[in-house]
């Protein structure tokens, strides 16, 4: 039997957004394509139009560089957060693909059950297609607090998943209170800045370090300001045999009290300020530095300082005052052992 081709490419004349309908029986691959005309002219996203997520919010933008490396049927599982709550408002729908909402710490758990599934209809002969992908997609709070312990589970029994972390550090959609991946000293509604405290007091949980510790095959960063590096990891992800986490820096306009017309620029300085490095790690190949991250590695004169990073942000506007200088000296010092220790343990930079 010839196979046709699935329904997701473009054809001339009809709309970029459309359902992803592939074939009983079809068994390729979709393409990853990086050249920027290809990308536009041949890929669906699997977010469609009328989403309510924020202006200038980077989490729609990550959803939809993600879905471009898809290479074939799909279903994605979301927690409870500013996607879910902005993207199916009853009875509308903007996912183009199957998909699933479970709450805040059950994400993990709900993709290992879709998983097995997939697994026992396969091996009975009634699952219609070679293979499906199963993907997560959860906020912070979903992955570093609530939902750590299904993450954590389904990384130590090995379920086929990747879970993409979209990292806004903070409860935004219900009222921007702290998490474990807020930053230290910044703004919340929780841990407000003023004479007592100077905003939160701990430092940011390193998450994609103790996935890391769950020696799973792969584990990356991504940032949508490098989204060819971001693209190229979700591909990744998809393809190891067993669990991937990639966790992608989703600014937040509204609590990270930023201009929306800085998303992409602020996730810019993040990166360059070695702030948020981008990296992937395996078991084989250990540690590498990557896309932005990799130019700073080998041209040190490109990196920024931390006040680059967030004299654009209000949650940090605290920190810019003469009373306060040392706290931001201190986040400085943090940042920059954070990107030191990486250097010495990155495979691919000679020291």
């Amino acid at each position: 039997m010839v196979q046709k081709l699935p329904e997701v490419p473009i054809k001339k004349g009809e709309p970029a957004y459309k359902l992803w309908i592939f074939e009983p029986g079809w068994k390729g691959e979709l393409p990853l394509i990086t050249n920027p005309r290809q990308l536009a002219e041949q890929k669906r996203p699997i977010l469609l139009p009328g989403h309510r997520l924020c202006a200038g919010c980077a989490a729609p933008i990550i959803i939809k560089l993600a879905s471009f490396a898809f290479r074939g049927p799909t279903i994605v599982v979301n927690a409870t957060g500013c996607v879910e709550v902005a993207t199916t408002i009853f009875p509308y729908t903007s996912w183009a693909v199957p998909w699933i909402h479970n709450a805040f710490e059950n994400s993990a758990a709900t993709a290992s059950g879709v998983e097995a599934a997939l697994k026992a209809l396969k091996k009975t002969g009634r699952l219609p297609y070679d293979h499906v992908d199963v993907v997560v997609f959860a906020g912070d709070g979903g992955t570093f607090d609530i939902g750590f312990q299904s993450l954590s589970g389904m990384a130590e029994r090995g379920h086929d998943v990747l879970y993409i972390l979209y990292d806004n550090e903070a409860y935004m959609n219900t009222g921007i209170q702290r998490s474990g991946g807020t930053p230290k000293y910044a703004w919340t509604t929780t841990s407000p800045a003023g004479k007592v405290l100077p905003g939160k007091t701990q430092h940011k949980k390193p998450i994609a370090e103790i996935m890391v510790a769950h020696r799973i095959p792969y584990v990356a960063t991504a940032a949508p300001v490098d989204w060819m590096d971001l693209m190229k990891k979700v591909r990744k992800g998809l393809e190891v045999n067993g669990p991937a986490f990639i966790h992608a820096l989703s600014s937040c306009d509204r609590g990270w009290r930023h201009d929306t017309s800085l998303t992409i620029e602020v996730t810019r300085r993040a990166v360059l300020s070695c702030y948020f490095p981008l990296w992937e790690w395996t078991p084989e190949e250990g540690y590498r530095i990557t896309g932005l991250s990799l130019n700073v590695a080998r041209n040190p004169r490109l990196k920024m300082p931390i006040e680059k990073y967030v004299e654009i942000q209000g949650r940090f506007k605290h920190l810019l005052k003469p009373e306060n200088r040392h706290l931001l000296k201190e986040l400085q010092e943090y940042v920059d052992a954070v990107w030191e220790d990486l250097l010495n343990r990155a495979t691919n930079v000679k020291r």
